[in-house]
């Protein structure tokens, strides 16, 4: 098989979307995505990431598409765990503190940063409303945030969030609580919790 048909092949696979890392992973030139762009088959998205003109732009998975360390959190996650009816009006992501962050607040991102250690703690792999794999946070780790950061939301989402949290199932609290220790709110999130439930 050519790397031309290699690439369609790939393309396709990948539901219209493809990235430089994931050509060059297969042992294709990346010239290929110049030939394929030229030509009208592919379109620069992005940095490092194409699209086919007939793909969905799949937005959440765009913005995942630039680095493995973006982990969608806050308002996003709580879109993602249906803790809120509202559609992101801007996507927000959160990484480690040393992650230069300039490009993707350019692209209209809200960007949240943390320590290094802490990043990953709750990190899960969900599907985006197109079915391609994403990062964010689980629920756990959402009402975490939330309740750090209540002072920049909304105050009727913020309210809604913990109801449909402390209403809903599963919940896990010992988990819950697990992540507010390691990140000196087990006091906070003990006082919401207890008025919730």
């Amino acid at each position: 098989m050519d790397n031309a048909t290699k690439l369609s092949t790939l393309i396709e696979s990948n539901k219209g979307i493809i990235t430089t890392k994931c050509v060059e992973a297969n042992g294709i030139p990346r010239q290929y995505l110049s030939l394929f762009v030229a030509e009208g088959k592919l379109q620069r998205a992005g940095q490092g990431i194409y699209l086919s003109p007939d793909a969905f732009e799949d937005t959440m998975y765009l913005i995942q598409c630039r680095s493995e360390k973006i982990i969608f959190s806050n308002e996003t996650a709580l879109y993602i765990h249906e803790l809120t009816d509202r559609d992101p009006l801007l996507y927000s992501v959160c990484v480690p503190r040393d992650y230069g962050i300039a490009r993707l607040k350019q692209s209209g991102v809200v960007v949240y940063t943390v320590k290094k250690e802490l990043h990953g703690l709750g990190k899960e792999t969900v599907k985006t409303i197109h079915g391609r794999d994403i990062y964010a946070y689980n629920i756990e780790r959402t009402i975490c945030d939330i309740i750090r950061y209540r002072n920049r939301m909304d105050a009727d989402m913020f309210s809604t969030a913990l109801k449909r949290y402390t209403s809903g199932t599963p919940r896990n609290l010992s988990r819950l609580m697990d992540y507010a220790k390691a990140f000196r709110i087990g006091k906070t999130v003990r006082q919401y919790m207890e008025v919730l439930l």
